[in-house]
């Protein structure tokens, strides 16, 4: 028992130390001399270029921005180089003298940067910010079409129906920026209703000697409540929301309710009125 206990102290800490090797930067080395310049070129202008001792030097155009820098070397002691980019982009490097050099130009690649000295701080805040716009809106949409369905307030009889399926608009309400679409659909055959989908589009009638109807789908802002199945004698009722659009004379809006792998198909023509003189 106390040898086991003296075998198991040696062992964690070797555990240890194999993770902090996993984890320590390997920097590349690079070797110089005071006979030539090696030469770095790197991805962003060099804004901060600096020797770890006075036997290297590093020399960079300070007054204009310039992509690369030369490195000079006297026999010595190994050293360190850092270099930042005007990005922020961190480079670093061991620097060696040697008196053959087999390498005079290095072209650094943005992938070997060990990080930047800039914070992405405003990147994550405008993130999060926008996810909680976006999460915020969803919340109000949610809680303002369960109103909608609760109040049960109705714009007129506004139907269409086929082999006992009854497509209506009950209600239309303008809020901010949006318009509620509050739709019903009836089963009131005896077989289940699958839905494939249900558009809304815009029809112009076009003037002239060939008159003509163009149609353009407008997409929704949001579905509340939209059903997959309608089952044999079930009511549903659902919201979609769009955003705000008008209607003139020579435009209507038109619902069109489509069956899956069936034919019970539906369309329902809304006047201009109702859509300019909402809720």
């Amino acid at each position: 028992m106390k040898n086991y206990i003296i075998i198991s102290a040696f062992i964690v800490p070797l555990a240890f130390a194999k993770v902090n090797a996993q984890t320590t930067i390997v920097l590349d080395t690079i070797y110089a001399n005071d006979t030539k310049n090696v030469a770095l070129f790197f991805p962003e202008p060099i804004r901060q270029g600096i020797t770890g001792a006075e036997n290297f030097v590093f020399t960079y155009n300070r007054e204009k921005e310039q992509y690369f820098g030369l490195l000079q070397a006297k026999p010595g002691k190994e050293s360190n180089l850092l270099v930042v980019n005007n990005d922020g982009s961190i480079f670093s490097y061991i620097v060696r003298y040697k008196a053959q050099l087999s390498k005079l130009n290095y072209f650094v690649p943005l992938s070997s940067s060990i990080g930047n000295e800039k914070p992405r701080v405003k990147d994550v805040i405008q993130v999060k910010t926008s996810e909680k716009r976006v999460n915020f809106r969803k919340y109000y949409y949610e809680k303002f079409c369960s109103f909608l369905l609760d109040r049960k307030q109705s714009i007129g009889r506004i139907n269409n129906r086929n082999e006992g399926i009854v497509l209506s608009v009950e209600n239309i309400v303008f809020d901010k920026e949006e318009l509620y679409f509050v739709l019903e659909i009836d089963n009131k055959s005896t077989l289940d209703y699958d839905l494939n989908f249900l558009n809304l589009s815009v029809e112009t009638r076009k003037k002239g000697k060939r008159k003509s109807l163009q149609r353009l789908c407008q997409e929704p802002l949001f579905r509340y409540n939209v059903p997959s199945k309608i089952s044999e004698n079930e009511t549903v009722r659902f919201v979609y929301v769009l955003p705000k659009f008008s209607l003139s004379n020579d435009r209507r809006a038109i619902l069109e309710l489509n069956e899956k792998d069936g034919e019970r198909n539906i369309e329902l023509k809304l006047s201009h009125r109702y859509v300019i003189n909402p809720n």
